[in-house]
């Protein structure tokens, strides 16, 4: 039915309702001013960008997806070979608003006549088929709240591992009072920091922003400095570690000579740590990338959490160990359900790269993401089902030693023998500046113990399709809530 390859564009899920409105109708919006609410994009003699508010649509009846008849002729999992579909692009007008955190509904482009839609993927659990707040300054800045998924994610949760998914996600997720007060440490410290760094700007960058974090995630910080002469990240960070010092809200400062160098801190009092960065832009545009991508589809936010709760319990998350990031978890995750023979997810940056521009001014970043129509693909497997394919896919169907994962292409590349491929056992490509993001997995014994991870999980998972047979559901969630 579809092209050798291809990844048909989805259909607007607008008008079905499946992201209802939050309780509490909140706005941000992104304006450059200084000393601001989140993500202030102040630079003296810029001109103020358009107001980017989140607001929320009429209230409408959760209504699930719409499901289409099953595709008949399927397709292989896409790996070597792509052909994506044409589709003439048009910008969207930026005056329609999403609901409150979910930055892909809008008004669908218009589409071709000859234009298709995935189909649904024939899966089961025994044969799964694989063929920011106002920058304005203020006392107590406004964010957004989190939209409540619950009713809509009920679609995906007919059975009992997709139901253990769904409360784990819902017990785990950030909430609205866990953004807030990261935002107001990062509006007290902004503050400060002008007192040094007239023109700096501090975003919050990270899972805090792109609605994959949990109640327990760290926050991450990137400062913005420009100028004629590049700064020097080690002498800035120290300058800002001598004046860290000297405030009362932070404690334990901790400046690690990383290759990307970060200053680590605490806000007194709590267990809320940061990591903060010099000009490392690139944070900034992923967050928005995967921002898109983690409200294109309502089952992704839940699969992220579930495999990142899953990988540290089973000690492969952590990067300074020699295992995997959870960056990295997050585009293993997206390239996982982007190459399903009816893929969840297409490649944003295939399919809108003028919204996704690797050299757009990190001032339009946000404004960029507004033009992304949403993608709602005919595959209508459930939650668990989704999470064995993962496991399933690294654990049989992936070869480590000859593919790279590219969330950009969609699809499983070659691997060739330049430098950032040549002897890793691990290969993910970061979408804007295509180095491997797994290069902390340099030992073989730590490669093994990944791989025998996702072997075990899948044979006991697909046996028992009970989550708490991977990991502990119940100590997991009472430690969450714990944070509250």
């Amino acid at each position: 039915m579809f092209p050798h390859g291809a990844a048909p564009r989805g259909r607007s899920a607008y008008s079905k309702g499946l992201y209802p409105p939050p309780s509490v109708p909140l706005y941000y919006d992104y304006n450059h001013q200084p000393l601001a609410g989140v993500n202030s994009f102040y630079v003296p003699g810029l001109e103020r960008l358009p107001s980017y508010e989140w607001k929320p649509t009429p209230p409408t009846s959760p209504v699930p997806p719409h499901r289409t008849p099953t595709v008949t002729n399927r397709r292989k999992r896409q790996i070597d070979e792509y052909t994506p579909n044409v589709v003439k692009r048009q910008r969207l007008d930026s005056s329609s608003h999403p609901v409150i955190g979910s930055p892909l509904i809008r008004a669908p482009p218009p589409r071709r006549p000859d234009q298709v839609v995935a189909g649904p993927s024939r899966s089961s659990f025994t044969d799964f088929d694989r063929s920011y707040p106002s920058p304005r300054a203020q006392p107590q800045p406004q964010v957004p709240t989190i939209p409540d998924s619950s009713h809509s994610l009920q679609a995906y949760a007919k059975d009992k591992l997709s139901v253990q998914m769904v409360e784990l996600f819902e017990a785990c997720q950030q909430q609205s009072s866990d953004l807030a007060r990261k935002e107001t440490c990062r509006t007290r410290l902004q503050q400060d920091i002008q007192r040094v760094y007239a023109a700096a700007r501090l975003y919050l960058t990270g899972s805090s922003m792109n609605g994959l974090g949990c109640r327990s995630s760290d926050a991450d910080l990137c400062l913005v400095l420009k100028g004629n002469k590049r700064p020097d990240p080690i002498h800035v960070l120290s300058v800002l570690q001598r004046l860290f010092r000297s405030l009362s809200y932070i404690e334990r400062t901790q400046l690690i000579r990383a290759k990307v160098p970060i200053l680590r801190f605490r806000e007194k009092g709590s267990d809320l740590e940061f990591d903060l960065n010099i000009n490392n832009t690139v944070g900034i545009r992923n967050t928005f990338l995967l921002r898109s991508y983690a409200y294109a589809d309502l089952r992704i936010r839940p699969m992220i959490l579930v495999v990142k709760k899953w990988a540290r319990h089973n000690q492969i998350n952590d990067a300074s160990k020699g295992t995997l990031s959870s960056y990295t978890l997050v585009l293993m995750v997206l390239h996982s359900l982007q190459t399903l023979s009816d893929p969840v997810l297409p490649s944003l940056q295939r399919d809108y790269p003028e919204c996704f521009n690797p050299s757009m001014e990190i001032d339009m970043v946000p404004e960029g993401t507004k033009h992304v129509p949403p993608y709602i693909s005919r595959n209508q497997s459930s939650l668990g089902e989704l999470l064995l394919g993962f496991l399933k896919y690294y654990a049989t169907d992936f070869r480590w030693d000859k593919q790279v994962i590219s969330v950009r292409e969609a699809r499983a590349l070659p691997k060739n023998n330049s430098q950032e491929w040549r002897n890793k056992y691990i290969c993910v490509e970061e979408p804007f500046e295509r180095n491997n993001v797994a290069r902390a997995v340099h030992e073989k014994v730590k490669f093994d113990a990944i791989k025998a991870q996702f072997v075990e999980s899948y044979r006991i998972l697909q046996q028992r399709k009970d989550l708490n047979s991977i990991l502990p559901v119940r100590a997991i969630i009472s430690k969450e809530s714990s944070r509250r």
